[in-house]
C-alpha cells in the first residue's frame, strides 16, 4: 500500500461512511445544546444554584445575546432568507434528483440547525418581550436547551438510518 492510496482512504469522500462526518456532527449537536441562544448553559446552571452576581451576569448576557439575534433577523433577515432558501433548494436538487451522497449528508446537517435558528429566534424573541430574568428566564433557556436536546436526537437518529441504508445500499452495489 503506498502513501496515495493510505490518503484515499483516510479522505473518504463517501460522506457517510467517513469517522469524521459522525464526529462532526456529534460535535455540531453537542455545541448546540452547550450554547443556548449563545448563553453557556454552565452560566444557567450555576446562576440557578449561587445567584447573586451570577444571575446579574447571565440576564445581561442573555438580554445581549437575545437583542443580537433579533437584530441580525431584522436587519439582513430577508436577505437571510433568500440565501438559504437558494441553498436549501439547490441542495435539495442535488439531494433528492440528482441523488449526491455529499448533498445528502450537508442537508442532514443543514436542515435541522435551518429549524434551530427559527427555535432560538423565537426564544430570544420571548426572553426580549417578557424581559425575562430570575427564574423565568432559567425556565425559558432550559426549555429551549430541552427543545435543542430532542431536534438532535431525532437529527442523529435519522442521519444514522439514513447513513446506514446509504452504506448498505453502496456496499450491495459496490
Amino acid at each position: 500500500m503506498n502513501l496515495y492510496q493510505i490518503v484515499v482512504e483516510l479522505i473518504d469522500l463517501r460522506s457517510f461512511s467517513n469517522l469524521w462526518y459522525w464526529i462532526m456532527l456529534a460535535v455540531m449537536w453537542s455545541s448546540a445544546s452547550h450554547w443556548v441562544i449563545g448563553v453557556p448553559f454552565d452560566m444557567v446552571l450555576r446562576a440557578r444554584r449561587q445567584g447573586g452576581d451570577l444571575q446579574h451576569d447571565l440576564e445581561i448576557v442573555a438580554r445581549v445575546q437575545a437583542g443580537r439575534l433579533i437584530y441580525i433577523a431584522e436587519t439582513s433577515g430577508i436577505l437571510m432568507v433568500a440565501f438559504l432558501c437558494f441553498a436549501l433548494t439547490t441542495l435539495g436538487l442535488l439531494s433528492v434528483v440528482y441523488g449526491m451522497e455529499f448533498a445528502q449528508a450537508v442537508s442532514l446537517l443543514v436542515l435541522p440547525m435551518v429549524a434551530l435558528a427559527g427555535l432560538s429566534l423565537r426564544t430570544a424573541r420571548l426572553i426580549a418581550a417578557d424581559d425575562a430574568t430570575g427564574e423565568a428566564l432559567h425556565h425559558r433557556l432550559s426549555r429551549h436547551r430541552l427543545a435543542t436536546q430532542l431536534l438532535g436526537m431525532v437529527s442523529i437518529f435519522v442521519t444514522s438510518m439514513f447513513g446506514m441504508y446509504q452504506n448498505l445500499h453502496i456496499g450491495a452495489l459496490g
